[in-house]
């Protein structure tokens, strides 16, 4: 029996935006655990972050609202961030860069396959 049967995913693309918002979440939480519990906001992401990873495995219609809260507070976070790092941290840069348009990307999935959602 395969992982896909097993899991009863009916769409890979679904599937690997689960895993990036649940690799998402897990992260900020380490970040919060590891450099500062007062990070707020790296845990509210991260709490949403996770919520969006369960609503999508499981197909939930409300799992779209909270993509799209999601795309606006990790845009608003990153852009942020971005401008008053940029050139301090390459490294942190990129992955910064490449986590904002990975939401970008799995947003843009998420919306355009919410039919997937409502069934």
């Amino acid at each position: 029996m395969s992982l896909k049967s097993k899991l009863q995913i009916e769409s890979v693309g679904m599937f690997a935006s689960f895993v990036f918002y649940a690799i998402v979440g897990i992260v900020c939480f380490g970040i919060l655990a590891m450099v500062d519990f007062r990070l707020i906001h790296i845990g509210i992401i991260g709490i949403l972050s996770l919520m969006t990873a369960y609503g999508l495995l499981k197909n939930r219609v409300w799992a779209l609202w909270v993509v799209v809260a999601l795309f606006f507070i990790a845009t608003t976070f990153s852009i942020y961030t971005l401008y008053y790092v940029f050139g301090q941290n390459i490294l942190f840069n990129a992955f910064l860069i490449a986590y904002l348009i990975l939401t970008w990307i799995f947003t843009a999935y998420t919306a355009s396959k919410r039919k997937i959602l409502e069934s």
